[in-house]
């Protein structure tokens, strides 16, 4: 064989085997990941990029948009000195809308809230300023008939996408936790998707994780000298609630959860003793690998859990629905070398080499508090 077919198919099979599985025709995608802060304006792009080559159907982004507690740094580097917190603060969910969602156009892009969306802000400006994509006429036209008790907008939504049933939860507050109108709301949605012959998937979206997973100690269990006992309460009671739901389906009707927060990519994410005890463990991924300083992963892992988990990488959880309503998930990594050369003139190779991705880290471990031992 001569060298360049040599070369070819090397490079083809190199490209295959980063790649997700080929897509069935009955099948479709969609995008997930979340914490594009700190040097999100650099990696976004990226992302962007491959959730139009793998033809998703839309990209959820599950909060944390910008720092908001300080300047974040690629912002820094367009601005030098020049910016105080108080001007970042007034341009930097514009920026996020410029630099981060418009490079996904034409493929929707779905927002959740983050706790730093509440740095500042109030969920009503949240609501004020993201309301283009929270309130589209779909969403709008779902919200005003469906599953609702009072048609207004709010910072949890649901939305139905070829029988898989969308929705994101609010979990950004201090307190971690979902007030008890969620709640009601998010059990009512349930009941309706129980009977409903149309809805063969729930997928549930949050910022923080539930409580007691892998992720434990920065989750809505708080953080170890700030446990949150509502977190605690409110979390266990929606797992629990998925959990029954799925057993009333009989298993015929399938249960998904996704949340960010913490830096680094893991699946498996509940399947810790204490939801081993209390029946069915429900898959959970994490994956606030958009772009933020990145976390060391935590101490408590299983070798089976860590071997799977990615705690320095950029990227995003790429779902592929069967017919069924069954979800695979491969997570897809981008790097340096997938950053769009627009990227690349605007930040420069070194500021990208070295704060993006040797600098942009965060060695602080999350130590897990006293309620993540509980089995």
């Amino acid at each position: 064989m001569q060298p360049l077919a040599l070369i070819v198919l090397a490079l083809t099979a190199l490209f295959s085997a980063q790649s997700p599985a080929q897509q069935s025709p009955d099948s479709w995608r969609f995008a997930v990941s979340g914490d594009s802060r700190n040097c999100g304006d650099v990696v976004m792009p990226a992302i962007a990029q491959s959730v139009i080559q793998n033809q998703a159907r839309f990209y959820w982004h599950l909060g944390d948009f910008r720092a908001m507690y300080d300047v974040d740094e690629d912002i820094q580097q367009r601005y030098g000195d020049k910016l105080n917190l108080a001007e970042y603060r007034q341009i930097a969910w514009g920026d996020f809308i410029a630099s981060q969602i418009r490079p996904f156009e034409p493929v929707p892009v779905r927002l959740g809230i983050g706790n730093r969306e509440l740095v500042a802000y109030t969920r009503a400006d949240y609501l004020s300023q993201f309301g283009y994509w929270l309130d589209t006429p779909e969403l709008r036209e779902q919200r005003m008939n469906e599953y609702s008790q009072n048609g207004s907008l709010k910072t949890y939504y649901h939305w139905k996408e070829r029988k898989v049933d969308f929705i994101y939860l609010d979990n950004a507050g201090d307190d971690a936790a979902f007030d008890d109108a969620q709640i009601q709301w998010f059990e009512h949605v349930l009941a309706r998707d129980k009977e409903d012959d149309d809805v063969r998937t729930v997928v549930v979206g949050m910022h923080r994780a539930l409580p007691n997973s892998f992720a434990c100690g920065h989750s809505m269990n708080g953080d170890k000298g700030s446990e949150t006992p509502n977190g605690i309460k409110s979390g266990r009671r929606a797992y629990t609630d998925l959990l029954q739901w799925r057993q009333d389906t009989k298993n015929r009707k399938f249960v998904y959860i996704l949340a960010s927060h913490s830096h680094f990519y893991l699946e498996d994410l509940y399947d810790t003793k204490y939801w081993q005890n209390r029946g069915e463990v429900l898959p959970g991924w994490i994956v606030g690998t958009a772009g933020a300083k990145r976390y060391m992963l935590p101490d408590n892992l299983p070798p089976e859990i860590k071997s799977k988990a990615k705690p320095d990488v950029w990227g995003y959880l790429l779902g592929t629905v069967a017919p069924s309503g069954e979800i695979k998930f491969d997570f897809v990594e981008v790097g340096p070398g997938n950053l769009p050369p627009s990227v690349h003139k605007l930040y420069g190779d070194d500021f990208i080499d070295r704060v993006c991705v040797k600098g942009n880290k965060d060695p602080n471990k999350h130590d897990p508090p006293p309620s993540c031992n509980e089995e």
